[in-house]
């Protein structure tokens, strides 16, 4: 009879940073890609935001498991799949906290203030986002989703996890992030009183300029 067990090891995470033109700027917004994507689209898409380039240190966080597009031409990852999934979710976020802790002094270096740090996650990314802003060691001031769910063991932690505002962001043509799903969403961020907006644009699973225009316009308000 065969037996599985789980082994702790140490594994390298690629993580992009692209400095604020206001280097004194205190913000930082920190990406996590969607599935198959890399750093660069987090990236990308984050310094597409209206102001963001300006005022806005990003952090973009690949996923640990990395693989190869069916040409074998780029290196994409994933966050996780569903095998040892608890795990997982462990070490994701204790390698987003390490890249905080890297980042966040030399920010800090040159501000008044601790940086007002926001999570941004697209699609799988998403799940990502909620995790390290529920379970991380660092403070985030906010939370923005744009096509992914909460993460179902987060609806049941029973109040122990302090909660950002959300920027929730859904497609009109969008297939993955159902609409029962934001229905679901939005029942709970109302029902744990959490400042949450929802932004419905015309799309499907993607980023649009509709959308990143309320970002920008969120993200303005927030900090």
């Amino acid at each position: 009879m065969s037996s599985s067990f789980s082994i702790a090891t140490t594994t390298h995470g690629r993580v992009l940073v692209e400095h604020a033109a206001d280097r004194t700027s205190d913000r930082v917004l920190v990406t996590f890609h969607g599935y198959a994507q890399a750093a660069e689209d987090g990236l990308e898409a984050a310094r597409a935001i209206p102001g963001v380039a300006r005022r806005w240190h990003v952090v973009a966080v690949q996923a640990l498991h990395r693989f190869y597009t069916r040409d074998d031409r780029e290196v994409v990852a994933s966050w996780m799949t569903r095998q040892d999934r608890d795990d997982a979710i462990q070490d994701n976020i204790a390698y987003v906290d390490r890249a905080l802790d890297t980042i966040l002094p030399s920010v800090q270096a040159g501000t008044a203030r601790p940086p007002a740090v926001v999570f941004l996650g697209f699609s799988q990314g998403t799940a990502m986002a909620y995790r390290a802003a529920a379970g991380g060691r660092h403070p985030v001031a906010g939370v923005i989703a744009l096509a992914g769910d909460i993460p179902p063991e987060l609806k049941t932690a029973n109040g122990r996890v302090s909660w950002p505002p959300v920027l929730v962001g859904v497609g009109t043509r969008e297939t993955w992030y159902t609409a029962e799903k934001l229905a679901a969403d939005i029942t709970f961020l109302a029902a744990q009183e959490i400042p949450h907006e929802v932004c419905r644009f015309e799309g499907g699973h993607e980023w649009t300029a509709e959308f990143r225009a309320a970002a920008g316009r969120w993200l303005d308000r927030l900090a």
